[in-house]
């Protein structure tokens, strides 16, 4: 199993990061030998959108012709997604929907003509689904009976992971982490992660073998800091994977 782990918290040490980094550790516990690339936008964020990207988007005859490099990051982007089988993110909630880090990522994979097709009915997904684990931290309430805040985030991701064929997605929420004390929150991730039936919930997708078979070592490692590419690299060709374990 291909694990990809997104993080986006400009926090080292925030409660989104501790929740996917938990997620990807039960994931571990069935398929301990998965390998894991990781990509860390909260600390090496990407690059928003930028002038030959939006001019090869802007019609069909630019998307066939587009300038020289400009899809060279959305490229290498979408091919980390299609190598995963399982795609973990952890997102705090940032002004009620997630941050600019993320947005800026889904930006680049969300390309017409490569993952996502236009018709009369709407967007149709061109990617091949796989489970998707969204690790929420919100400092305010957004859901249940308590809720005081809207939620523009859970629909938002559905929606746009969605439109590019990725259907399988499960968000596990931590609410009120500004109330949170190191217990507490603990407390909280343990209920988050105990609505996790991994057995279920990793089984084959569109028809495809079940993801649970992995030969590699577990690598207890795997959340220490990655080496990570520069974004000087980017104008000499698209970004790597930030890491991948070491054996």
């Amino acid at each position: 199993m291909h694990i990809l782990h997104i993080d986006s918290s400009p926090r080292r040490e925030s409660h989104s990061r501790e929740l996917s980094a938990a997620i990807v550790e039960k994931l571990l516990e069935v398929a301990p030998g998965a390998r894991i690339s990781r990509r860390d936008l909260g600390t090496e964020p990407l690059p928003h959108t930028v002038a030959d990207y939006a001019a090869a988007l802007a019609s069909p005859a630019t998307l066939a012709a587009p300038p020289k490099a400009s899809l060279d990051v959305s490229e290498a982007l979408i091919q980390e997604v299609e190598a995963a089988d399982v795609i973990v993110i952890g997102s705090p909630m940032h002004n009620y929907t997630i941050p600019s880090v993320l947005k800026a990522w889904i930006d680049q994979i969300l390309r017409v003509g490569r993952t996502m097709k236009a018709t009369p009915t709407g967007k149709v997904g061109m990617l091949r689904d796989r489970p998707v684990f969204i690790g929420v931290a919100s400092g305010g309430i957004f859901a249940g009976d308590r809720a005081n805040q809207p939620d523009f985030l859970t629909p938002y991701l559905t929606l746009a992971l969605n439109s590019i064929g990725l259907k399988t997605l499960h968000f596990l929420p931590i609410q009120a982490t500004a109330f949170l004390d190191h217990d507490q929150a603990a407390l909280a991730r343990e209920k988050a992660l105990a609505a996790i039936d991994l057995m279920g919930k990793l089984r084959g997708v569109d028809g495809r073998p079940a993801v649970l078979s992995g030969t590699g070592r577990l690598h207890r490692e795997a959340h220490r800091p990655l080496r990570r590419a520069s974004h000087r690299e980017f104008p000499k060709g698209a970004p790597r994977a930030l890491g991948t374990p070491s054996p």
